[in-house]
């Protein structure tokens, strides 16, 4: 009943727009993956340069398996391209990149959202995945033990949260993030003027799912605490 009772439609426009974000991103990167820059320049060398440019020493840049699996590690201090984007000299791999270096500056100038999303994305991670099933089971006591019940709805909707708020962080560490890589595409001498707009639609197409991610999270918490009041009026 959990997953199909009426309050899962609030879960109905933030799925649709996952899929929405899911589905554009990946157009758009597969239409700008075809188009190379007059430059010549590779992913890996536009991330270097970028990197020497803003004296971050101390980053690497690393290619890793897959296709849309490139991210900045700041435990390794590492830029990670994925193998698609690496060697590439498309318009939508050197966004992709520059975008990553972005984290990386953000990590050297000490951004403050960025911190604040690396603090919490441990207990974060374990609420994504523990929170609503441990709501789940505090229904099921919650019919024997309506006090204990309660307390364990409660703790699973309070560690979820923590993951909604680390979706919210998360939107202007990457918004950041696109903002920095975009100016410094447009100023480096990478990209001509019309390539930075392909790289800048790229770059949005993937923060779409950022926000969609966000939207999702959102809507699970709002159902979460209605099933609890609803829970607590029955009680």
């Amino acid at each position: 009943m959990f997953f199909w009772d009426p309050t899962f439609i609030f879960l109905i426009p933030a799925m649709l727009l996952v899929f929405w974000a899911q589905y554009r991103v990946r157009n758009t990167f597969a239409e700008y993956s075809n188009i190379p820059t007059r430059s010549g320049v590779t992913a890996a060398q536009v991330a270097q340069d970028i990197l020497r440019r803003n004296n971050i020493n101390d980053v690497s840049v690393e290619q890793v398996p897959g296709e849309l699996t490139d991210h900045y590690d700041p435990k390794a201090k590492a830029v990670r391209l994925s193998a698609s984007t690496y060697n590439s000299t498309s318009i939508a791999a050197i966004g992709v990149a520059a975008h990553e270096v972005g984290h990386a500056i953000q990590h050297d100038v000490s951004y403050v959202p960025l911190h604040m999303r690396n603090l919490i994305f441990p207990v974060a991670r374990i609420g994504d995945m523990a929170g609503p099933f441990i709501v789940i089971l505090g229904f099921f006591f919650n019919r024997s033990s309506p006090t204990f019940g309660m307390a364990i709805i409660d703790f699973g909707i309070l560690i979820f949260t923590l993951a909604v708020a680390f979706y919210i962080i998360t939107l202007p560490v990457e918004f950041n993030a696109s903002s920095r890589a975009v100016a410094i595409l447009d100023t480096g001498g990478y990209m001509t003027r019309e390539e930075v707009q392909g790289a800048r639609k790229v770059l949005n197409a993937a923060a779409l799912t950022y926000v969609a991610a966000a939207a999702a999270s959102v809507s699970q918490l709002v159902r979460l605490l209605f099933l609890r009041n609803a829970a607590r009026n029955r009680d």
